[in-house]
């Protein structure tokens, strides 16, 4: 296996695909993926999206590189077989099973933290199969004021944190992240973080940006602030490009091409 990278762990939304963008996935990214991944490097999309928005969006991008797993809504993780992806059911199990003791903890509180906002910002707030507590804010600037008064909350419920990206947030629970999943999938190939690159452009992927679950950190030159700072306070590598192409840039840094 050449080069110092054996798993990559990508965002997707922001980070490897730009909706509005023709490809949305540089072909050039493309190409150095599907490199790596013949020389045995693994490649993980590590992504808020759940399965059918992903796929749905990797076949209408023309893609025509596979990642060897997903994971998906920041916590749930799928394996690559033949023509499938496959849950990885031991985690995923646990991980269902510790977001309904603690979502059954909170539910008595949602009516309560609902009428704050309403009575304070035009947001839409719903419940959806991965948390009884998600919402849409109507700009960045309320989301900013609304994420705050829920970490506050979150602080008094053990295990509960606010995911978030862009205007959008959802309850989750602090031991299964972006993070702590990818620490998963590169326990189970036999590596450890030191064989790592992860890469992301907002706040929910700052769990897995840290050099406690890979060694080479990036972020896109589109990042959020919180990010680049993250990335560059440990020794990561922020790049002049955007998206996709700052993906390729990342790992050809690390790469010393």
């Amino acid at each position: 296996m050449n080069g110092p990278i054996k798993l990559l762990s990508t965002d997707f939304d922001g980070t490897l695909f730009a909706e509005f963008e023709n490809p949305p996935i540089p072909e050039r990214l493309q190409a150095l993926i599907a490199r790596l991944q013949g020389n045995g490097v693994k490649w993980v999309i590590n992504t808020g999206r759940e399965m059918s928005s992903l796929l749905e969006a990797l076949a209408r991008a023309g893609v025509t590189i596979e990642p060897d797993y997903l994971v998906l809504v920041e916590r749930e993780i799928h394996c690559h077989n033949d023509s499938r992806y496959v849950p990885l059911d031991k985690w995923n199990a646990a991980c269902t099973g510790a977001h309904a003791e603690l979502f059954a903890r909170v539910h008595a509180d949602l009516p309560r933290l609902v009428e704050w906002i309403n009575a304070r910002y035009h947001a839409k707030i719903y419940e959806d199969a991965y948390s009884p507590f998600c919402l849409i804010a109507g700009n960045n600037g309320d989301a900013d004021v609304i994420h705050a008064y829920l970490n506050e909350y979150s602080q008094t419920v053990p295990g509960l944190v606010v995911v978030r990206n862009d205007v959008y947030a959802r309850f989750s629970h602090a031991a299964f992240n972006k993070g702590t999943a990818l620490a998963e999938v590169t326990r189970r190939i036999g590596l450890n973080a030191d064989d790592v690159f992860a890469i992301g452009d907002h706040l929910n992927d700052l769990p897995m940006l840290s050099t406690a679950y890979a060694r080479f950190l990036g972020a896109p030159s589109n990042a959020v602030d919180a990010v680049k700072e993250a990335v560059r306070s440990q020794n990561g590598f922020v790049s002049r490009l955007s998206h996709g192409n700052g993906v390729a840039e990342s790992i050809e840094h690390f790469l010393g091409q």
